[in-house]
């Protein structure tokens, strides 16, 4: 049986900067574990090809069950089985989330997570095309890039929104987030750049680095509460490895709580009944399940946009409060694509556009918990959108000020007929019976193994599990509270502070050992 210095499991957003981090020690070896295949598929190069890569074989393909409050329609939820996870099927977009986002972090018991901790670690990533400044990097693995072919008409919603008196911002990354402007992007000479593109195809020949695709973790391995290896199945066999110091848990919001459950860990109650041998009693295990929803306002156009091959779909965008707040982190995003983002039952036309709409702080929070105690079986996902009538108050108002832009006369070369929710939708009980029948998700699903210190607490703020020695959670299943807009960013640097906290932790021990 083969022994690793560490056992990262999910070569995704996290997963693949912390084998690269890890590895970057010639002496500590790692294995990299990933369920999906290498990242060949043509289509995830093509930045504008995003939509055909939902629900295809680099997917996981995941339902939530019947959302109550979204007349009981199951919503899926695409996550990325591929090396690279969901920044190799994403819409590219990158958005680091809001100061206020990481120094809440820190207010709920989690020293060393306020924004000015962080900061470093989103630029230590980061190759920003615009140059090195107070809040961006160069010198990272990661391409930020701005689009190179943007559409005519993206700059049309910039103007219409400009002109309803919000301001111009040239970087929601940099000094403030509120305001319109155009979108970075996580794409390098016209191709996306993902994780694994970024983080592992530099590194492919370090000899101390191994990676098995194909790999899917069945549970972890304990002696008493430590953690001493994993088991997965590979080419219909179960294998398993040893890992010296540390197992490392990146397999995102969904997976991640699954296989803690698998192997033991979680709520004592529904584990036995399963026939599920419990190792520590955990009941923050899969609780804490936030997203953002998606709806969306699609026009026809007069004309072909001309969407580039190079382009992600949310060209520009706009974050904003819904009530003159400024102590809070603004709470709706919008996003303009020059593509039509309709749901099943309406009719596209030749061309056309949309502004795609999230509540950021949605007060749904869902979870995900064992189907049954086969590794193979999909977790049960349980969003709970729109269970607080504020979230569909404000759902309704960004419905409403869409429209107040798309008909501001910055648009009149372009539109035609409203397609969704349709002209004659109008009173606030027609876009509330619209919403609760094409809601959908961002696809930002996160906080299922929270760090914190309260008894639902899954992981420290050094991102250990509680009560296990030898194991961490590193994604975005750790984030107590959502972060403000995209969260593939916040990924990123999470997977760098903890690759820091890891190898410190390592250095420590030794220190202790020398001196025993």
């Amino acid at each position: 049986m083969t022994h690793y210095d560490y056992i990262i499991i999910g070569a995704g957003s996290a997963g693949c900067v912390l084998a690269n981090r890890l590895t970057e020690d010639s002496k500590t070896t790692v294995l990299l574990l990933e369920a999906g295949n290498p990242d060949t598929k043509p289509e995830i190069q093509s930045p504008s090809a995003v939509l055909s890569l939902l629900g295809s074989e680099v997917d996981w393909g995941y339902f939530s069950e019947p959302e109550p409050y979204l007349n009981n329609r199951k919503i899926f939820c695409s996550r990325g089985k591929v090396l690279g996870g969901s920044s190799s099927i994403n819409a590219m977009i990158y958005i680091r989330g809001n100061p206020r986002d990481y120094d809440h972090w820190q207010e709920l018991g989690n020293p060393g997570w306020s924004y000015q901790n962080v900061l470093p670690y989103f630029k230590k990533s980061e190759h920003s095309s615009r140059g090195a400044s107070k809040f961006h990097g160069t010198d990272g693995e990661l391409s930020v890039t701005d689009s190179i072919a943007p559409t005519a008409i993206s700059q049309r919603y910039i103007d219409a929104a400009m002109a309803l008196g919000y301001n111009y911002n040239p970087d929601f990354n940099g000094v403030q987030q509120l305001g319109v402007g155009r979108y970075q992007y996580t794409i390098k000479d016209g191709k996306r750049h993902s994780t694994a593109a970024a983080f592992l195809v530099p590194i492919l020949q370090r000899p101390n680095l191994t990676i098995t695709t194909g790999a899917l973790v069945t549970r972890l391995l304990f002696e008493g509460t430590r953690t001493v290896g994993v088991e997965y199945l590979h080419e219909g066999t179960l294998h398993q490895n040893r890992v010296n110091r540390e197992v490392i848990l990146s397999a995102g919001a969904f997976d991640s709580p699954k296989l803690l459950m698998l192997s033991g860990i979680g709520s004592a109650q529904p584990l036995q009944a399963m026939g599920i041998s419990v190792v520590v009693d955990l009941p923050g295990v899969g609780q804490n399940l936030q997203d953002h929803l998606l709806l969306s306002v699609v026009y026809q156009a007069t004309q072909e946009l001309h969407f580039a091959s190079t382009s992600s779909m949310g060209e520009a965008g706009l974050f904003l409060h819904s009530q003159s707040d400024s102590e809070v982190a603004p709470d709706l995003q919008f996003f303009f694509a020059p593509v039509q983002l309709l749901s099943p039952g309406y009719t596209p036309a030749d061309f056309g556009f949309s502004g795609a709409i999230s509540v950021t702080d949605l007060q749904n929070v869902g979870s995900v918990s064992l189907r049954s105690p086969d590794p193979k079986d999909a977790p049960m996902i349980r969003m709970n959108y729109l269970q607080s009538q504020a979230d569909v108050q404000k759902s309704v108002a960004a419905i409403k000020l869409t429209r107040q832009v798309f008909q501001n006369s910055a648009f009149d070369e372009f539109r035609g007929a409203e397609i969704a929710p349709g002209a004659d939708v109008i009173s606030d009980e027609a876009l509330v019976a619209y919403i609760r029948d094409t809601g959908s998700t961002v696809w930002h699903p996160v906080g299922t193994c929270k760090m914190g210190t309260d008894p639902m607490a899954v992981v420290d703020p050094e991102l250990r599990v509680h009560g296990i020695e030898g194991l961490r959670v590193v994604d975005a299943s750790i984030m107590p509270t959502i972060t403000t807009g995209n969260t593939n960013a916040p990924t990123i640097a999470i997977a760098e502070k903890a690759a820091d906290l890891i190898k410190a932790a390592y250095y420590l021990q030794q220190r202790r050992l020398v001196f025993a």
